[in-house]
């Protein structure tokens, strides 16, 4: 007789109609003893205890179940190798041919408030153990792992009377990207260190894309198993599915706004700010970033830091958006509101940005770094000018500072206020940026303007861009060039008040 190993954590409707119907095939089915008293209970008459198997109880609280001859002997015996058969037949041990394995959530459970001690006994071993044993074995043994794959089985048990070779290995591959996801997390949770000799890697696909960077590019999106974070706990309310670029510039976004006590707007295009601004409400603040770059603007990702109102609905519906995110739920008005537009992207964010580590992949190789932090308060710069600094200006300036790091580099980000006017990012020298978000905050201000960069300044050509403004008359910048002297004294000659901050916000 054919035999199944089942020993799933959560037992469901689907897990007991593929049991029946490997039961009606004529496989005996073996079981550790939850599993097997959901099965009994629910009317499965062909179904045995593992300890029927091994002649053992589980014992240890439940630790010790399927570790054990009878059990990886029939789940490992090579059914072409004359040798392997003999060998289990005079232990008496049984064939297994199907195994079907869920492991303790540990990945789940480790995201909740529960104590450590408490964490280890979601630590599966038996579990994956069996799992590789039959994953292994796929030449003759069909490794489930994943619900979704029920179907599959009964499909092909049906037309040929067992699982194709084909079926098999694919599952087999399924079964070793879920241990060592499933490791990686554990590891990462118990090693604590930021750059481990091995880099973890446990990530599950949240879902399929539109497209990548191109319609022409296949594409999905996964969410990490070890960190917390804004982008991996999202809604879609209303909208066309989300393709790649709209994911990396949702990111930014929320990053950005995210900064911000106040109500905070922010436009993304091609993952640069075309415009961000606070103000005293949300359709202020709305109002003051669309001004700020509405050309741009269009077609881009907005997010704001506070719920959508229903005037702030109204006037996004003017203009053509990709998408909208806000944080927490949205009323059913403003939903309402938002829905007029057939293929707006509708988001709501669940959950604050994390202070994770940051991954770039080259080719053979992947980059990590610690995320780029702006200093929480207005007090780490140095004044390098006869001129100091007027109180409004520094405001005005910090502002324009926690928008820059989030700005390609070479960056430059000219504001008022607490408007950018001025953003220019990703030219290859510093005096094409420097021009660029000048010019562009001109074309709305000719007044009360401060400029910040993300990197010192190599020549004194920005500050001589700046007095060619007439109305720009404060600077931040890193310092560190060798020209630093010839920067401070232009800046003095025009009268203009500059600070620099020991530290370069470089975004590539």
């Amino acid at each position: 007789m054919k035999k199944a190993l089942i020993s799933v954590y959560k037992k469901n409707e689907k897990l007991f109609d593929f049991s029946r119907f490997l039961e009606k095939k004529g496989y005996e089915i073996i079981s550790t003893d939850g599993t097997y008293k959901y099965l009994k209970k629910n009317g499965l008459s062909n179904v045995i205890k593992v300890s029927d198997v091994t002649s053992f109880p589980e014992i240890l609280d439940g630790r010790l179940k399927t570790i054990h001859p009878n059990i990886y002997g029939g789940i490992m015996a090579n059914r072409s190798i004359e040798k392997h058969i003999d060998s289990i037949r005079s232990k008496k041990i049984h064939l297994i041919d199907i195994v079907v394995i869920s492991f303790y959530p540990f990945i789940d459970k480790k995201n909740e408030s529960i104590d450590f001690n408490s964490i280890i006994e979601f630590i599966d071993i038996g579990g994956p153990s069996v799992l590789r044993a039959a994953a292994k074995n796929f030449l003759h043994v069909t490794a489930i792992t994943d619900i979704n794959d029920y179907s599959l089985v009964q499909e092909e048990i049906c037309d040929y009377g067992t699982t194709s070779l084909n079926l098999r290995k694919r599952l087999a591959g399924k079964v070793f990207n879920l241990t060592s996801a499933y490791d990686s997390a554990i590891s990462q949770h118990l090693l604590d260190d930021k750059f481990p000799n091995y880099l973890h890697s446990s990530y599950k696909k949240k879902i399929n894309l539109r497209y990548g960077e191109n319609p022409h590019q296949k594409a999905s999106y996964y969410v990490s198993n070890t960190h917390q974070g804004a982008m991996r706990n999202f809604n879609q309310l209303h909208g066309k599915k989300l393709s790649f670029n709209n994911l990396r510039d949702m990111d930014i976004a929320w990053k950005v706004v995210s900064q911000f006590s106040e109500p905070a707007c922010c436009t993304i295009k091609h993952s640069t700010p075309c415009g961000v601004a606070l103000g005293k409400n949300i359709v202020e603040a709305f109002q003051k970033t669309y001004y700020a770059d509405s050309i741009s603007s269009f077609g881009g990702i907005m997010a704001v830091n506070t719920r959508i109102t229903k005037e702030l609905a109204k006037e996004i519906n003017h203009i053509f958006l990709e998408v909208i995110l806000a944080p927490g739920e949205y009323e059913e008005d403003v939903l309402r509101i938002l829905k007029l537009k057939k293929n707006i992207r509708i988001i709501s964010i669940k959950e604050p940005i994390s202070n994770q580590l940051e991954y770039i992949q080259i080719d053979g190789g992947i980059l990590v770094q610690e995320p780029d932090e702006i200093t929480k308060n207005n007090e780490d710069y140095k004044i390098v000018t006869k001129k100091k600094f007027l109180d409004k200006e520094i405001k005005s300036l910090f502002f324009a500072l926690k928008v820059v790091q989030h700005v390609k580099s070479n960056a430059i980000v000219v504001a008022k206020g607490r408007q950018t006017l001025g953003i220019s990012g990703g030219q290859t020298n510093r005096i094409w940026a420097a021009r660029q978000a000048i010019d562009r905050a001109l074309e709305k201000s000719n007044e009360d303007l401060v400029l910040v960069s993300d990197a010192f300044f190599p020549f004194r050509d920005v500050v001589d861009e700046v007095a060619r403004s007439g109305v720009i008359r404060a600077i931040i910048q890193p310092g560190g060039s060798v020209r630093d002297e010839e920067s401070i004294k232009a800046c003095n000659d025009y009268g203009i008040a500059m600070a620099f901050t020991g530290k370069r916000h470089f975004k590539h």
